[in-house]
């Protein structure tokens, strides 16, 4: 087993997250930046995770040849001889790299004859040698299938139905990706090729995808048509097709037979459990499977403290567990978005409750250990809120929730650099999220990270703007477009994002929050920042409210302000007094 160091472009994450998953299955120790977390110093991990790597393997591509970061880091492989370079889609290494033998990865398949080199080379570099032939086909291990699940289309001829066939194809990711025999591309990346022409060859460089899912939904009334097919990567050869036409109260048993026909025409094995896993968080009512689609249509773009769809979420799921009491799926996003309207505009509205009996139906998930890290949080227990945290991404690296709030709960703590690696991961693995984008741009300033800053900016700017063309009364995103346009100079147009975030969502108090830190932050109108925050600040009553305030780099500019400064004295009086009540 090796210790290697993975270096990548931002925009090669998903290839990056493919290429991790296969070398630790090939049982090697894979250290990418994903792995910082709590407590840890940015650069400085990076330096000894470089220092300590056995081999430094470096994903070329078109973009990667034009990273800074990327040839420092293939730089820092030279030494030793410990430099695996690799390309992705046939790009030539930068000057300086050229001299040394580039895998050409384009078309890679676990357990394929590519993937063989790749592994070999690395086992040279470990064991301090040249790098070897690779092994000869009869010893290399049978390939393990890597399916990407293409967004099922809407076939009713109505886009307001739209929720359902995003709901039926990220339900087809999750049951397929229970199955340990094959690995499935996350559900962003998959959702992120709605709409488009797929290119298999593309897939298949890229990402090492091996087979294609993709299919249709039409619904109407009570009756369902899904449409589905497995389709080789490679060849474009149809493995398996089936039309079903049913009533809609079978749509689960559909769901179950598309998984299980995919296993028989890959010729798997289920393992024991698996079957039962598959159906595992379900509700049995269809009625209360719509609510829950039309609830997580909403989620995460409305997840980072707009209060509209959080309010519209949560009624939305407790409709759903009233008709299914059992339905554990909707407790657990009923639970997180009251957290939200707790977090954001104290509300006393229950979270740890659903949370609870999310987790009782379903011990698996990890978003009920997101919302009892904030529970933690708001009652002084730290230590606590940082284990639940622990464990919901332990239960799934993968999970937006998790990234999210362990990269709030740093942030809130005063580690904003060690809250980077968390909010850049949540960006790949959310929908349009423009709320970790921003708080992406303000950790980015305060490292002093000048680069960073502007890609988080115009991700920030990209995400807030779709949001806005489908809501345009959503205050957080015109709040994010604009910390975003500030960021990147573009002050005139802040200001204009600023002035229509207060006249469409006055009352959003994260919003508020966002804008006057943008306004302190970067066009340093410290007066005007104080005005817009006022309202967070005399309603903040919890201790994560107290510690944005307190520890937030974006109020280096207005503390020792004298009218800072007494918002921030009533806060604690506030705080102190709700604890002591408690």
């Amino acid at each position: 087993m090796a210790r290697i160091f993975l270096s990548y472009a931002r925009e090669d994450l998903a290839a990056a997250e493919a290429f991790s998953g296969a070398l630790e299955q090939a049982g090697h120790e894979v250290w990418w930046d994903h792995h910082l977390r709590a407590g840890s110093r940015f650069s400085w991990d990076i330096d000894a995770a470089l220092k300590g790597a056995e081999a430094v393997v470096v994903l070329w591509s078109k973009d990667s040849v034009e990273s800074a970061w990327v040839q420092d880091e293939a730089a820092e492989g030279l030494e030793g001889s410990r430099l695996v370079p690799v390309t992705l889609d046939g790009s030539k290494p930068p000057l300086g790299f050229r001299q040394y033998h580039t895998i050409d990865l384009a078309g890679w398949r676990r357990g394929g004859a590519l993937f063989a080199e790749l592994i070999a080379a690395i086992g040279a570099k470990a064991c301090g040698e040249t790098a070897s032939a690779p092994p000869p086909r009869h010893e290399i291990a049978p390939q393990q299938p890597t399916i990407c699940v293409v967004p099922f289309a809407n076939k009713s001829g109505d886009p307001d139905q739209d929720y359902f066939s995003d709901g039926i194809t990220e339900d087809v990711i999750t049951d397929l990706s229970k199955i340990s025999a094959m690995s499935v591309i996350g559900h962003n990346t998959s959702i992120g090729l709605h709409g488009g022409t797929i290119d298999l060859k593309e897939l298949t460089s890229q990402l090492g995808v091996t087979h294609v899912v993709e299919g249709t939904v039409r619904k109407a009334a009570s009756r369902l048509r899904i449409t589905a097919q497995l389709v080789e990567a490679a060849n474009g050869r149809s493995l398996w097709a089936e039309r079903y036409e049913r009533e809609l109260s079978d749509v689960f048993a559909i769901q179950d037979e598309i998984s299980h026909a995919i296993v028989e025409a890959l010729q798997l094995t289920l393992l024991p459990g698996e079957k039962t896993a598959i159906a595992e968080g379900r509700t049995t009512s269809a009625e209360a499977y719509d609510l829950y689609l039309k609830s997580r249509r909403l989620w995460p773009d409305g997840a980072a403290g707009d209060y509209r769809k959080s309010d519209e979420i949560a009624r939305l799921c407790a409709q759903a567990v009233a008709i299914d009491p059992d339905y554990a799926n909707a407790w657990a996003l009923l639970a997180m978005a009251n957290s939200e309207l707790r977090f954001w505009q104290n509300r006393p509205v229950d979270a740890i409750g659903p949370a609870e009996r999310a987790m009782e139906l379903d011990p698996g998930m990890p978003e009920p250990h997101c919302v009892r890290a904030r529970h933690f949080e708001e009652h002084g227990r730290i230590e606590e809120a940082r284990a639940a945290v622990r464990e919901a991404l332990r239960l799934d690296p993968s999970s937006w929730e998790a990234n999210f709030v362990s990269a709030q709960l740093m942030f809130r703590n005063g580690d904003s650099e060690a809250a980077i690696a968390q909010f850049e991961k949540a960006v790949g693995l959310g929908r349009k999220d423009h709320a970790s984008a921003s708080m992406l741009v303000s950790c980015r300033a305060a490292a002093g990270d000048r680069p960073g800053v502007q890609n988080a900016a115009q991700m920030s700017v990209a995400f807030a703007e779709a949001v806005v063309i489908c809501d345009p009364t959503s205050g957080i995103a015109f709040a994010s477009a604009a910390r975003g346009f500030a960021a990147l100079g573009e002050h005139d147009r802040a200001r204009k994002w600023i002035h229509k975030a207060l006249n469409v969502d006055p009352g959003n108090l994260a919003m508020r929050y966002s804008l006057a830190s943008t306004l302190a932050l970067f066009l340093k109108e410290c007066a005007e920042a104080i005005e817009i925050l006022e309202p967070f600040a005399e309603a903040a009553k919890s201790r994560p409210q107290l510690r944005l305030l307190e520890v937030d780099p974006a109020w280096a500019e207005i503390r020792g302000a004298a009218e800072f400064d007494a918002m921030l004295q009533r806060a604690r009086k506030r705080v102190d007094a709700v604890a002591v009540s408690c």
